[in-house]
């Protein structure tokens, strides 16, 4: 994907890693009730053993990006399980010397990153991940860090929004980017600085499916329409995750290619 210059960035895109501890050892009292809960698609459901390799498939992500010769790696959210402080370590360790850069690592949080009030009020993935977060262009963020840029060669930009907010309780996933960052990324859009390149938009949820139609309210994104209308056409990428299937849809003139990453 290019700006419409001749020199080319070669991008991998992953998602929904799901680093798990090992909760059976795990302090029950510490988990809380949300957890508690989610114990059971942990285990009767089948989550835990889906991953239980998952650090060492990340450790293997991260050399693809070397193996592929790829310039930058974009994490689209849920690196870790359930948020907790042993599954960010173990993410910000499998990720090792990817992570200290932001010129070669991009990533955004997805809702199990964010999954209880204390992992948010206590900022654990920017407490792992701050040095990723800063933007290029910082007078556009709008809540928190987001959105953030990362302007790579002259050609591409890397935007990081985040649709992750806490759940009244488990069994709910669904995602909002709200006003205020919708806001900033249009300021954004129409900076001189962004003119002539591929707009590389990260958000965990997605917009619509693989076959086209938009996800559910419980699941999906609530104000996707509005992004897909400020990224229309083949300059604009979207790329996601949250979903766990992977699949492209292509751009058209009035809206911009759809990637997900699947898991």
């Amino acid at each position: 994907m290019t700006g419409g210059r001749a020199e080319s960035m070669r991008f991998l895109h992953c998602s929904d890693i799901h680093i798990t501890q090992d909760y059976a050892s795990a302090p029950w009292l510490k988990l809380g009730w949300r957890r508690w809960l989610a114990m059971f698609e942990h285990t009767i459901g089948g989550r835990g053993s889906a991953y239980r390799d998952a650090a060492r498939t990340l450790r293997h992500i991260v050399a693809d990006v070397d193996r592929h010769r790829a310039d930058h790696l974009l994490i689209t959210g849920d690196l870790t399980a359930y948020a907790t402080e042993a599954e960010f370590s173990a993410a910000r360790q499998a990720l090792g010397a990817m992570a200290d850069d932001r010129m070669r690592c991009s990533l955004i949080p997805g809702n199990h990153d964010y999954f209880t009030p204390n992992a948010v009020r206590s900022r654990r993935f920017q407490r792992y991940f701050s040095h990723l977060l800063v933007s290029d262009m910082p007078e556009y963020q709008r809540e928190d860090v987001f959105p953030f840029v990362h302007l790579k060669g002259d050609d591409a930009a890397v935007i990081g929004l985040s649709s992750a907010r806490v759940m009244p309780m488990p069994g709910l996933s669904y995602g909002s980017i709200g006003p205020a960052q919708l806001s900033g990324l249009r300021e954004l859009l129409d900076d001189p600085r962004m003119r002539g390149r591929a707009a590389l938009v990260m958000v965990h949820h997605g917009p619509f499916d693989s076959r086209g139609r938009p996800d559910s309210r419980t699941h999906g994104l609530a104000d996707a329409d509005v992004l897909l209308r400020m990224l229309a056409g083949p300059s604009f990428a979207v790329l996601h995750g949250h979903l766990h299937d992977r699949y492209h849809h292509p751009a058209s003139t009035t809206r911009p290619h759809v990637f997900c990453a699947g898991s």
